[in-house]
């Protein structure tokens, strides 16, 4: 299965931005664990800090044999309509995920746009959220077969 592992802004700064709350892992680090657990897997991984880009890497998907997409949008997640919009014709298995829980921190962040068109949100589980992420995007898919 071709799954689009998808990251936002500032997920590249993992492992030295605010250790306490997002851990010591590198956004790498995290990719070579995901490769290891999914060995089954294609998956194809994808960070920008800019927008635009992140709605570009969407509408590709729409056409490139993607099967499936697991996504941190970081603070997009919370702020653009632009990226809900580009997520609403995407029809295969999309599952949000968050590192910190969401719902535990500031107040603006608890309401996730992007959710609202998502399969579903998995919110605080360090990077155990994109293998469950993965993990419930498999079973979606299987369930669409």
């Amino acid at each position: 299965m071709k799954i689009l592992v998808i990251n936002g802004p500032n997920l590249n700064l993992l492992g030295t931005r605010n250790p306490n709350m997002y851990g010591t892992g590198t956004l790498e680090e995290i990719n070579n664990f995901l490769i290891d657990e999914f060995k089954h897997h294609d998956l194809v991984f994808f960070q920008s800090n800019i927008e635009g880009e992140i709605i570009d890497c969407l509408q590709n998907a729409l056409k490139d044999g993607t099967q499936a997409m697991v996504a941190n949008f970081g603070a997009y997640t919370h702020t653009s309509v632009a990226i809900r919009d580009a997520l609403e014709p995407i029809t295969f298995p999309k599952v949000e995920v968050h590192i910190s829980n969401i719902h535990a921190r500031e107040e603006f962040r608890e309401k996730s746009l992007t959710g609202e068109v998502m399969n579903g949100i998995i919110t605080g589980f360090g990077k155990y959220s994109y293998v469950l992420g993965i993990q419930a995007a498999e079973q979606l898919a299987t369930d669409l077969e």
